[in-house]
């Protein structure tokens, strides 16, 4: 409810003599909402795919439907405990974002990963709900990228927490929220709210919305002061015998400062067959290795090995250990006891360059 008090944006419009804008009713689709639940609804298929490899269960999100409310609004729709996985937005469209789920449904997320029942939320639970988190938004950012051309757009790293809702860091003002509809595919279904501030919410709909058009670019005059200028002014003979220096003076029309336009390189998009084909490798297995260390050892040494032989690795104790697949280093991690297993935590995921410099 509003307080009475105007906003700064009602008060301008009264000064210049206009009528004051409405405030958006909670839950209402305005123009940056609409284009925000156009893009997002283009990732559900892949958010699907994408959490249904990670846990091996046929996970299915729906919509989102995309609104814009205020703090108190939205607190009366979401459940009194929550888990909150804080991700915001560091460039390319900087500010507040987060993904809110209800205790439930993180702890069914977190059991299909770990392939655990009655899992508690402890540390290990709020780190697997953060990787869920984080391949969701890695997952917009490629396709931010894809239609916007801005490869800046990058977010910090997943801050998971189950709180009360009424200490959730909510943004102040106006806020834009998707909620999607989730099924984990063994039936158990619920609800994830994406929210966004302001500043996020209206970056990446101008950026999606794109330039104005008809709009000429900037740095070149218009066609029809370039035709009268160049071409209506002077007969063809004379432009071709002095019309570089007249040019280069400034005359015809053309700023003398004028400078070539830089356009970035159109992106070429995946066809669906193309990413057909991608589909059919999900389901081909790799072997996955966990390296504890390595040692060379002559061959009489070798040979001369029995029982209760120690064998010194290159590892030291505490050290992470390497995960490879099909014998190339993809991350580290460090060794835990699940149950009575062996497991390995990641903790470090391998750069694509060092990965690249190994397959060389």
């Amino acid at each position: 409810m509003s307080d009475g008090a105007l906003s700064q944006a009602e008060i301008d419009a009264l000064l210049s003599g206009g009528d004051a804008p409405a405030a958006p009713a909670a839950g209402g689709a305005s123009a940056d909402a609409s284009v925000i639940e156009g893009f997002l609804k283009g990732t559900i298929q892949s958010q699907s795919s994408n959490l249904s490899m990670m846990t091996g269960g046929t996970v299915t999100f729906k919509g989102p439907q995309v609104g814009e409310t205020t703090r108190d609004a939205f607190l009366g729709t979401i459940p009194e405990t929550v888990t909150v996985v804080k991700v915001d937005f560091t460039a390319g469209f900087p500010g507040e974002h987060l993904f809110i789920l209800s205790e439930e449904m993180a702890k069914g997320i977190a059991s299909l990963m770990n392939k655990e029942e009655n899992i508690t939320l402890d540390e290990m639970a709020m780190s697997v709900i953060g990787e869920i988190v984080s391949q969701m938004v890695g997952t917009q950012i490629t396709a931010l990228t894809n239609k916007t051309g801005n490869k800046s757009i990058a977010s910090g790293s997943p801050e998971a927490a189950n709180i009360p809702k009424a200490t959730v860091a909510l943004p102040p003002a106006a806020m834009t929220v998707a909620t999607y509809d989730i099924d984990l595919g063994n039936g158990a279904t619920g609800k994830i709210w994406e929210v966004m501030g302001p500043a996020v919410s209206s970056g990446i709909a101008g950026a999606l919305n794109g330039p104005a058009q008809g709009a000429a670019p900037i740095g070149v005059p218009p066609l029809s002061a370039m035709g009268q200028g160049m071409i209506g002014a002077q007969p063809a003979g004379h432009i071709m015998g002095g019309g570089m220096s007249n040019m280069n003076s400034g005359s015809y029309g053309v700023p003398p400062n004028m400078q070539s336009v830089q356009y970035p390189k159109l992106a070429n998009p995946m066809s669906s067959r193309e990413q057909g084909n991608i589909g059919l490798l999900m389901d081909v297995y790799m072997e996955m290795t966990v390296e504890l260390g390595r040692t060379k050892k002559l061959i009489k040494e070798i040979l001369s090995m029995g029982e209760g032989t120690i064998i010194e690795l290159d590892k030291l104790a505490g050290e992470p250990v390497d995960i490879l697949v099909n014998h190339k280093l993809i991350a580290k991690g460090e060794v835990v006891v699940i149950d009575e297993n062996f497991g390995v935590r990641v903790t470090e995921i391998v750069s694509p360059m060092e990965r690249m410099g190994d397959l060389s």
